[in-house]
């Protein structure tokens, strides 16, 4: 999720040894389940743990994911034993049963790249720009930013990127397709391919070390400060190998290389129409909202609230993110299910992105919807009980 541009694919770790090589996996026993004919997706429940371990970030994992694996493997070639996490230091976060294992040092102690610096000045300068609403407040600026709000948060962010794109939950024509990833582009929260190999990347390695924004690194870190080290994803879970299906289609590689010019477009039209009122509201207001709303789902939705599904790491049904968040706060059951399309599980369960999928459905424009059968939640529950 890089802000600027693409993180940069030749990192001096990678001259050197390669670091997938030298982070040891343990190998654990793996339970192989009887495929239920017409399941799409087999489950493989790899160890077993009580419900208080998974709670305490166990690295046990129950797979049911729709994003295959990447193509190359992380083993060891040596028999040296893994690198010990720093101890914990028994610091809970708020209100919750998280333990932060090691408080994750960003803004200090390390070199800054210029894609850092660019990365901070972004998110300085649309925090600065807020401060400017009260003074240029009119209604018409306030419904460019609600607008907008709608257009970058739902079609952008959680429909296209989230759903679509990194989890190929449902299939869309392809102009409909680009024209909600390009929504997605002026939530200035990066371009589609890094974007979505960021995500799948947390799915893969999901509140473990590598994952690239987990609160066993401080609540903090996994909200925002994470994004400012461009190198820290390259170091944990290597070159961006996983987003081929995004890379081989020429909108996405044109949106990548000109990342920066569409934002900036989208700012000058907005000035033209409104004048500096509608870009504090338009540019600014909306942009930190829709950032921060984003990120609490990677930050609260690890830390507080309720796991209906033992998904072996520390993702939480919080309803207060999921109303901000156009439903993307049911944030366990997406874990559990992340091929669904459908994240409220429950009736009552608000998820404004999945109503927006059953339109386009009922329009026919929405295909291979895939939501989690009552035959792979009965399976999930048989293996969470044994």
């Amino acid at each position: 999720m890089a802000l600027l541009n693409s993180r940069p694919t030749h990192s001096k770790f990678h001259r050197l040894t390669s670091l997938r090589r030298e982070i040891h996996r343990p190998r654990l026993p793996i339970i192989r389940l009887t495929p239920i004919p017409g399941d799409p997706l087999p489950l493989n429940y790899v160890g077993c743990c009580d419900f208080k371990a998974l709670r305490l970030n166990s690295p046990i994992q129950i797979q049911n994911r729709a994003i295959p694996p990447p193509a190359e493997a992380f083993e060891s070639q040596s028999p040296t034993p893994p690198t010990p996490l720093a101890a914990a230091d028994g610091r809970r976060i708020l209100l919750s049963d998280v333990v932060v294992r090691r408080q994750r040092e960003v803004f200090w102690g390390r070199k800054w790249t210029s894609l850092d610096i660019g990365t901070a000045g972004v998110v300085v300068a649309t925090h600065l720009l807020t401060l400017l609403a009260p003074f240029h407040f009119n209604w018409a600026a306030f419904w460019v930013a609600i607008s907008l709000y709608i257009a970058t948060g739902l079609f952008g962010i959680t429909l296209s990127f989230h759903r679509n794109l990194s989890h190929r939950s449902f299939k869309l024509p392809k102009w409909l397709e680009y024209l909600f990833a390009y929504c997605g582009v002026q939530a200035l929260q990066g371009n589609p391919i890094d974007w979505v190999s960021t995500h799948r990347y947390h799915h893969q390695f999901c509140d473990s070390e590598r994952d690239p924004h987990s609160p066993i690194e401080g609540f903090w870190f996994s909200h925002m400060s994470w994004l400012f080290d461009t190198n820290s994803i390259v170091q944990r879970c290597g070159e961006p190998n996983n987003v081929g299906d995004l890379q081989k289609q020429p909108f996405y590689r044109f949106i990548q290389n000109t990342y920066l010019l569409h934002p900036i477009a989208l700012a000058a039209l907005l000035y033209a129409i409104g004048g500096f009122p509608f870009i504090v509201w338009g540019m600014g207001v909306r942009i930190v909202w829709v950032y921060h709303i984003t990120w609490l789902v990677n930050s609260a939705c690890h830390v507080w609230g309720k796991q209906a599904w033992k998904t072996g790491d520390l993702s939480r049904n919080n309803w207060w993110v999921a109303l901000l968040a156009f439903g993307e706060g049911w944030h366990n059951n997406h874990h559990a299910f992340e091929f669904s399309a459908r994240h409220g599980l429950e009736w009552w369960q608000l998820d404004m992105t999945w109503y927006v999928v059953r339109l386009l459905q009922a329009l026919g424009l929405a295909t291979d919807v895939k939501i989690p059968t009552q035959v792979q939640k009965e399976k999930l529950a048989i293996i969470n009980t044994t």
